[in-house]
């Protein structure tokens, strides 16, 4: 069974690539960086989805930077909605499934409890909105996708939180981080498994899911686990966002309910502090 990857060199697509490394069961995989298919070039989409018989393809490709989207909104656009189009197009023309992977930013952060998949989705910023825009995309053209909504990624590849934090920390006695937004941190690794246990499974109970670890922190909880389980001491200090301004407005609350996922799928799900000394440990091993 072929699969492609799409994004293969970004933080998830890399996560992806490390476990099949290990075991694919069979299934062939087909690493594409976004430098090697263009999402939003749908001649190139086109030629890559019928090159071959591709059971899966699984876009790991998207403009992930939530203040640069405010500023570079074409670039945002095109690869967050154009290129989940042109996906969803030949996917149907293929008959091949597509999972794609979205984000807790399309919901507004109002509702103060785990948001479900059918809750109002109402982005307050551009990249939520272009990815809410490129999910109805995907629903509108095609009809075998899973989108699975995550939120706070994080892994030892790629750019990310946790990484950042790392890096701060060592060079660094204070830092500041806010503490009024609430959410999940997902370790990539968790996201990776679940994708590929719904392929393993052949599932056809296409839709939108959710998924993150269990749990619920902030930001500054976040920094502070991150720093604990790596040894770091840094005096932390706990922010208001208004103390922080950046381009683009966050959620600020943004848990995810897991119901559906764990229900349909019969997984368990980590908390975010076990899957978090996973990854240090993971880390700490690539960083020796």
């Amino acid at each position: 069974m072929n699969i492609l990857v799409i994004g293969a060199s970004g933080q998830l697509g890399s996560t992806i690539k490390s476990l099949v490394s290990k075991k694919n069961d069979g299934l062939k995989f087909v690493f594409k960086s976004s430098a090697e298919l263009d999402v939003t070039d749908y001649k190139a989409v086109h030629e890559e989805l019928t090159s071959k018989q591709y059971a899966y393809c699984i876009n790991c490709a998207a403009f992930t930077n939530v203040d640069g989207a405010e500023k570079d909104t074409d670039l945002a656009r095109l690869i967050n909605i154009t290129g989940p189009r042109n996906l969803a197009l030949n996917c149907n023309e293929t008959k091949t499934v597509l999972i794609h992977i979205s984000t807790d930013f399309v919901f507004d952060g109002f509702l103060n409890e785990p948001y479900k998949e059918g809750d109002i989705a109402r982005p307050i910023g551009f990249y939520g909105d272009t990815k809410y825009k490129g999910e109805r995309a995907i629903i509108n053209n095609l009809e075998e996708y899973f989108i699975i909504r995550t939120s706070w990624l994080y892994s030892e590849f790629g750019n990310n939180f946790m990484k950042t934090m790392i890096r701060l920390g060592t060079e660094r006695d204070s830092l500041s981080v806010v503490y009024d937004q609430v959410g999940t941190p997902t370790y990539a690794v968790d996201l990776a498994k679940v994708i590929l246990h719904i392929i393993n499974a052949h599932s056809i109970e296409y839709g939108i899911y959710n998924y993150s670890n269990e749990g619920v922190a902030s930001w500054y909880d976040f920094a502070k686990a991150i720093f604990d389980g790596y040894g770091l001491s840094v005096n932390l200090k706990p922010i208001r966002s208004s103390e922080y301004p950046t381009p683009a407005e966050r959620p600020k609350y943004s848990v995810l309910d897991k119901a559906k996922i764990k229900k349909t799928f019969g997984i368990q799900i980590p908390h975010w502090k076990e899957s978090l000394a996973v990854a240090l440990k993971a880390h700490s091993k690539i960083n020796i």
